[in-house]
């Protein structure tokens, strides 16, 4: 069985859709495996969003995640969960997600799209690792 990690961003927490949200990926056959909620610190953050350090956003991905309790999430299901999850959720920017994904039914703008997704099975594991140990 394959696992992998999305988290619900401050942005998402606010417009009250965590439950739609992950209603989806049940209605989808996912098993939520585990969930919490939780306000990261700036540490956890830098760690998790560490492989953008240095670019231009990368600061402002830090303060908005840490602004407010995010929900944190292992998805678990058949193979290629990693792979469903991230199509479910949609682009990064939200104007080219298409409708029917999460982003593109809830998210206006790049700096706050809703959720986030691994980007794969090696960062799913590092992912789940960093808050599901």
């Amino acid at each position: 069985m394959e696992s992998t990690f999305a988290m619900i961003k401050p942005d998402g927490v606010r417009k009250n859709i965590a439950g739609e949200i992950i209603s989806r990926f049940e209605k989808r056959g996912f098993t939520i495996d585990g969930m919490r909620l939780e306000r990261l610190s700036v540490e956890t953050a830098n760690t998790h969003y560490g492989e953008h350090e240095g670019k231009p956003f990368y600061q402002d991905l830090v303060d908005i995640v840490t602004s407010s309790p995010v929900v944190l999430l292992k998805i678990s299901g058949v193979e290629g969960t990693v792979d469903i999850v991230r199509s479910m959720i949609g682009a990064t920017n939200p104007a080219d997600a298409a409708s029917g994904t999460i982003r593109g039914d809830f998210a206006t703008e790049i700096s706050e799209n809703i959720i986030h997704g691994s980007d794969s099975l090696k960062s799913s594991a590092r992912e789940l690792d960093l808050f599901f140990p």
